[in-house]
């Protein structure tokens, strides 16, 4: 594969609800190694894109390439078997099991001896070392493994989605809203670890409002409206005011002027 294709691309994407056109045509790309943002007004199609890109919705129009190779993906469960997993704003899980066994929900192990196999015996003891492995390397802190997820706060709770997302994901996490219910001290929990995983070498799309977080991680922004990508731009290239502008739609004269006087990223 070429060093400098994109990991995830869409091309054209068309999806309509009746009268309404959510995706105009939308376009996508997410490079190796990258934290990308995805921002837009309410409207603009950064839910149904994300849905698309992950297998909760089909696109009516276009194509969606996974390393150079078009993909189909029927539900969340083909995009999860070909390496993406996605965290929302309201972490699924089991709250009434433990931290460990919310990490592996759903890819249980058995215990390797005969009786473990016969009696389908699972492997606590395993899952709990495996989930507090991967807890150590992105330097989640939780008081016990073992406690159930009810007794957590959103920040943990958010932590161990995003734990569960870095030990599957493949190729690449998205990420949607992951910080819009938490705290200011959750928060930046949350921050550093999109960081850390984006560190252990997988690309990360960020859906986000809060343009302070967006500029302070991202590596590129890609800003939509009327369902579909309008401009991508740097934290280097523009400032939050000349985002903001193109995301609630400027007139094509300032929104060119824009976009020159600044540089289109490469």
């Amino acid at each position: 594969m070429n060093a400098e294709a994109p990991i995830l691309e869409a091309q054209g994407l068309v999806k309509k609800y009746g009268q309404v056109v959510a995706l105009n045509g939308a376009d996508f790309d997410l490079m190796a190694g990258e934290i990308l943002a995805i921002i837009g007004d309410n409207g603009a199609g950064k839910s149904t894109l994300i849905k698309a890109l992950s297998g909760a919705l089909q696109p009516e129009e276009g194509e969606i390439l996974l390393e150079g190779e078009t993909v189909n993906f029927r539900s969340p469960r083909d995009a999860r078997r070909a390496g993406i997993e996605t965290v929302y704003q309201d972490p699924a899980g089991a709250p009434a099991l433990d931290i460990a066994s919310n990490v592996v929900l759903g890819r249980e192990t058995r215990r390797r001896r005969p009786a473990g196999r016969l009696l389908r015996l699972l492997d606590k003891r395993g899952m709990r070392r495996e989930a507090a492995s991967h807890f150590e390397e992105l330097g989640i802190r939780v008081q016990s493994i073992g406690h159930p997820g009810e007794n957590r706060s959103g920040g943990q709770r958010q932590g161990v989605a995003v734990a569960r997302a870095a030990t599957w994901a493949r190729r690449l996490v998205i990420m949607d809203e992951p910080t819009a219910a938490l705290g200011v001290k959750e928060t930046r929990q949350v921050l550093d670890l999109i960081l850390r995983v984006r560190e252990r070498g997988l690309p990360v799309i960020l859906i986000s409002h809060d343009m302070p977080h967006v500029f302070e991680l991202a590596d590129r922004i890609h800003i939509m409206r009327l369902g579909r990508r309008v401009a991508v731009v740097t934290p280097k290239t523009h400032t939050m005011p000349e985002a903001v502008a193109i995301m609630t739609g400027a007139s094509p004269s300032e929104l060119d002027q824009a976009l020159s006087t600044k540089g289109k990223p490469e």
